[in-house]
């Protein structure tokens, strides 16, 4: 069996998808669902049971009785924004560190979502060298709550067993209800279909003009890819990035969406709010060195082709992955 933590979550459910595509329906689905959609992204997809991620914990506090394969740990709370610090490293952090102990202690394959929010301002480059961890310095606690299990795994030695994934700017289906942690793409889409233009935040940093700000954008069905190598090559282990490996600009995105609605580009520029000046990131850029040296090998799809299936084949008629 395998364990997907966040199995109803944006890029827990993709995996659950891709491993259906597979032929693979002995998953254990981990999550809550709370008052949201996120219940929908499950519908179309073939798993063997579902339970709450607080009862999964006493589960594992008093041994599980499954013969497992794998945890893929993509349970968390995802936002950046997020202030309440006690409840982000319980979430983020603790629970974590008891998953990976307990898959070390049962030699059970473990992989985790850490984040490229780790990175902080990007200044000190975008390497995923276990090396390096220690002097990153992220810009908001939702970062700092990955970084410290990141950093307790290269302290135990556990980066010579499991596998960490740095995301960068993952979109797709399944992201809708993520409220305002959705990606642009899903925003900016509400914007065109409702008033035929985008607003992007203009630029304070004099080296970068409006709109021309830089992420490095991965369409989930690649990030998804990216992370089932690691499950279907066990001696693969470390901590990797998840990204397209090359940055694209806020206009590039917009671009690419206003070409698959089929409207003119129309764009707004907006001041950047005050909350967010020393928070925001300029540049992001996924060094992919390392998940092509560990072996893996398939392209990555294009910002452009990546905006073009989610807006036609998901976005225009709301489509779930696997429906």
């Amino acid at each position: 069996m395998i364990v997907v933590t966040g199995g109803a979550g944006f890029i827990g459910s993709a995996i659950v998808w891709r491993l259906n595509s597979m032929g693979i329906k002995d998953i254990l689905v981990v999550d809550t669902l709370g008052t949201d959609e996120k219940w929908k992204n499950l519908v179309g997809l073939q798993f063997d049971d579902f339970i709450h991620k607080d009862k999964f914990l006493q589960m594992v506090d008093n041994g599980l009785h499954y013969e497992l394969e794998a945890i893929i740990h993509m349970g968390a709370n995802s936002s950046t924004t997020e202030k309440n610090a006690d409840y982000l490293l319980t979430n983020n952090y603790q629970y974590t560190k008891t998953l990976a102990e307990y898959c070390l202690w049962n030699e059970v394959r473990f992989i985790y979502a850490s984040s490229a929010a780790t990175y902080g301002d990007g200044s000190l480059g975008f390497d995923d060298d276990e090396s390096k961890c220690e002097k990153l310095r992220p810009l908001n606690m939702y970062g700092y709550s990955k970084q410290l299990f990141d950093l307790w795994a290269i302290r135990h030695d556990a980066f010579m067993e499991i596998a960490g994934i740095k995301y960068f700017n993952v979109y797709g289906p399944n992201e809708y209800h993520k409220g305002d942690m959705r990606s642009v793409v899903h925003k900016a889409f509400g914007q065109v279909r409702d008033t035929g233009k985008v607003k992007l935040f203009k630029s304070r940093n004099p080296d970068y003009k409006d709109g021309e700000q830089m992420r490095d954008f991965v369409y989930v069905k690649d990030a998804v890819d990216m992370t089932l190598y690691f499950l279907e090559h066990k001696d693969k282990s470390g901590l990797f990035n998840v990204g397209a490996g090359k940055a694209r600009t806020w206009n590039d995105l917009v671009a690419a969406l206003f070409k698959a609605m089929d409207k003119p580009v129309n764009i707004e520029y907006i001041d950047l709010p005050d909350y967010l000046a020393d928070k925001y990131q300029y540049f992001t850029e996924a060094n992919l060195t390392k998940i092509k040296s560990a072996g893996y090998k398939k392209a990555i799809t294009s910002l452009e082709d990546g905006v073009t299936d989610y807006v036609k084949n998901y976005l225009l008629g709301k489509q779930y992955l696997g429906m």
